[in-house]
């Protein structure tokens, strides 16, 4: 089972259809959510305009409030 994290331009992520091959859309495989969450943390910290999501195994999208309310739990 693996996470996906994807990040870029946000016009890119807002669609509905995400495909890491599109242009200024980048993804990275994590093994665990874990792993996956701490690179979206990562991500953010380095840059907050730069919009994140992760995808876990079932194919469910976490991203925007959901997800800084989801890393702020786990990174706390």
């Amino acid at each position: 089972m693996s996470c996906q994290v994807l990040y870029g331009d946000s016009l890119a992520l807002a669609g509905c259809d995400l495909h890491a091959g599109e242009t200024n859309v980048h993804s990275e495989q994590f093994g665990t959510e874990y792993e996956a969450l701490r690179r979206a943390r990562e991500l953010l910290d380095e840059d907050a305009g730069t919009i994140v999501a992760v995808r876990d195994p079932a194919g469910n999208l976490l991203s925007g409030v959901r997800l800084q309310l989801r890393l702020g739990h786990l990174c706390t």
